[in-house]
């Protein structure tokens, strides 16, 4: 076998047999001779169409999403107090997370506080106990807005704070919950800020301020007064984040001093 082929008494190298075949292609020659010539113009009789064969549409099922959207703002707007809102809420069926959370995490500290802190949802040890922000990141909670003055079984309206989180259930493995998780979430939530009345609230992490603002980037947002539920509201790094940064303390530090000094400017 050589690197030379024969067309037609001529002597071709591959390369230029190559270039040949390209020709042909970019010509349009690209569907192969038969052993027979093909009539194309020896077109088969028509044939009739067969006759449509009638199709039934499935019946569209409904928006789940909106059903749940309905009947959790109806739960919601029913509830004149706190514990009726806390009934209908661990009641409501319309979120998939009821049924893998062991414990319904509605929230803490005085319900008369000026300032609610907003978290994203339960972790493990809130799970377990029902509370939340009471691990890890919610001792650090308690260490952090102590330095201001404030504390979760405070008496005192003033001096005291008040928590819950966007979610009351705990998400599987701590995933950050879904949107329509928030979605269905949300109706109970805003009844739950305008029970509480505070007078300001806190977003703590990329979670609540997607709730609330629909923003996410906390490390932008944070430090910034923003509008949340009719009220002033401060996104702030979650304790949780500043427990692997420790670095960031800092900058959490001046938020806290953002947020007493805008306490002490309302009282007066």
């Amino acid at each position: 076998m050589t690197d030379q082929a024969t067309y037609q008494g001529f002597a071709l190298d591959a390369d230029t047999a190559l270039a040949l075949l390209d020709w042909q292609l970019e010509m349009g020659c690209d569907v192969p001779m038969l052993d027979a010539p093909v009539d194309r113009f020896d077109l088969p009789a028509r044939v009739a169409p067969a006759a449509p064969v009638p199709v039934t549409a499935p019946p569209v099922p409904d928006d789940d999403l909106s059903a749940r959207l309905a009947q959790a703002r109806m739960l919601a707007q029913g509830a004149a107090t706190l514990e009726a809102l806390a009934a209908a809420q661990e009641g409501f069926d319309g979120i998939e997370l009821k049924k893998g959370a062991r414990n319904f995490c509605f929230a803490d500290g005085n319900p008369k506080a000026r300032v609610l802190i907003l978290g994203e949802a339960p972790g493990d040890e809130e799970d377990r106990q029902g509370r939340p922000f009471v691990g890890r990141a919610g001792q650090m909670l308690d260490r952090m807005f102590g330095a201001i003055g404030l504390a979760r079984d405070g008496v005192d309206a003033e001096r005291a704070f008040y928590v819950t989180n966007v979610l009351t259930w705990r998400p599987p493995g701590n995933r950050d919950p879904e949107p329509d998780e928030i979605a269905v979430s949300l109706p109970f939530l805003q009844r739950h800020i305008d029970l509480v009345s505070p007078d300001l609230i806190v977003l703590m992490g990329n979670i609540a301020c997607q709730a609330a603002i629909e923003k996410r980037g906390i490390l932008r947002l944070r430090g910034q007064w923003v509008q949340a539920f009719g009220r002033p509201a401060l996104p702030m790094t979650h304790p949780a984040y500043l427990l692997r940064n420790p670095v960031a303390k800092r900058d959490a530090w001046g938020d806290l001093l953002s947020l007493q000094a805008r306490l002490e400017s309302l009282a007066v």
